[in-house]
């Protein structure tokens, strides 16, 4: 029994020995192995100090902030009128070409009067006559009143003054029916109660018209032009308290065409509608523009962009400092006086004229990197070097109004 367990015992040792010097053996091998597939000469790793980035840098500007506020607009005639000939009668002459711009009290069609000027000659006649009349009445009343009590009644006192009082009214009809024959007579020329553009006409030299045929031709007032667009009951409600308060502010009003072109010409307030729609919650609110190259057309679409002529001022940034970042938020690298720079969040408004408003992050005065961003990291060394200037940076430029 004490012998097996001896030779168990020798058994164990001779083994662990073995796996020893096996495992010795594997380990040189591998050595060998790595030395063998080393490249020769290769240099071991070093950690290089990172290199300096030139930037630019700006400083958060105290600027204007005018983001317009935009319209779909709709261009309106102020007056619009429709020649209606007031009497009947053959065309005798047109004194206008289609589609021309006419002044108010120009004659435009001349209808034929030979009748109506008849017929203003025989009241002329038909006055003089009750005139004459009038006179020989009253001469006779006058005579009759102080003539002597015996030798006339009371009833010939009475009929003189009768007679006088009848041709005094006779006098009134006879220039009453004057009045309405010269006043025919007159509108057998029919003349531009406006100023504007005339249209296509629908009566020609020989035709015969009357009231009851309908318009000659229609005028549409092209200078100035209405603009109205609608404004939502909430604003509308905010604009009548800041003007009850005296505290709304004066907008300038522009136009974009509908070719995207900028209009030159500042509209000014006319009126606002008497009623809200029911089904939008809207109120149609009215500009006037002048119009003096007739580029705003009646019932074309515009858009209607205001602003503040007086806007306020606040701390921005110009936008190729900002950049996006995986969260979502927006971020720009902030110049230390270390020359080093840091990552800050920050909350803007909308960009207008090249620069974004802060709302929160920087503050007015601290410098923003402009250029190099993709090459910064926290904490980075950075060289300065002078912004290359620009229409954004540049504080004097006003770019076009784009849509």
């Amino acid at each position: 029994m004490e012998a097996t367990t001896e030779k168990k015992e020798k058994g164990g040792s001779l083994g662990a020995l073995v796996g020893t010097i096996v495992l010795a053996v594997a380990c040189a091998a591998g050595g060998w192995i790595a030395r063998e597939l080393w490249p020769k000469g290769a240099a071991p790793v070093v950690q290089m100090p990172q290199a300096v980035v030139t930037v630019a840098a700006r400083a958060v500007e105290e600027r204007e902030y005018n983001l317009p506020e935009k319209f779909v607009a709709h261009a309106e005639a102020m007056q619009e009128v429709d020649l209606l000939p007031q009497v009947d009668g053959y065309v005798k002459e047109i004194l206008f070409k289609e589609g021309d711009v006419v002044k108010a009290g120009a004659v435009l069609y001349v209808l034929d009067d030979e009748r109506y000027q008849a017929v203003a000659n025989q009241r002329r006649a038909d006055l003089a006559a009750a005139e004459a009349e009038e006179r020989r009445a009253r001469r006779y009343n006058e005579r009759m009143q102080k003539a002597d009590e015996r030798g006339i009644t009371q009833k010939e006192r009475d009929d003189a003054e009768a007679g006088w009082e009848s041709s005094k009214a006779a006098v009134l009809q006879a220039k009453a029916n004057l009045v309405v024959a010269e006043y025919d007579l007159k509108k057998a020329k029919v003349i531009a109660p406006i100023s504007g553009q005339i249209g296509k006409t629908s009566a020609h030299v020989g035709d015969y018209v009357a009231p009851s045929k309908g318009a000659l031709a229609r005028i549409v007032q092209i200078d100035p032009m209405r603009v109205s667009f609608p404004l939502t009951d909430r604003a509308y409600i905010g604009w009548r308290m800041a003007l009850k308060d005296g505290k709304a502010p004066d907008y300038r009003m522009r136009l974009i065409l509908p070719d995207g072109s900028n209009y030159g010409e500042e509209g000014s307030w006319d009126f606002d509608d008497n009623a809200m729609s029911k089904d939008t919650a809207t109120i149609i609110m009215r500009l006037s523009f002048p119009n003096p190259d007739r580029l705003l057309i009646p019932n074309s679409y515009v858009t209607l962009l205001t602003d503040r002529k007086a806007p306020p001022k606040m701390p921005c940034v110009p936008q190729q400092a900002v950049f996006d970042v995986a969260t979502g938020s927006q971020c720009v690298w902030v110049l230390k006086d270390d020359m080093t720079v840091e990552q800050r969040v920050v909350e803007l408004r909308e960009m207008s004229e090249g620069w974004m408003p802060v709302v929160s992050g920087v503050k007015l005065g601290e410098k923003v990197v402009i250029s190099g961003i993709g090459k910064l990291g926290p904490g980075m060394k950075v060289h300065l070097a002078e912004p290359t200037m620009n229409d954004d940076l540049d504080p004097n430029y006003k770019p076009p109004v784009v849509e």
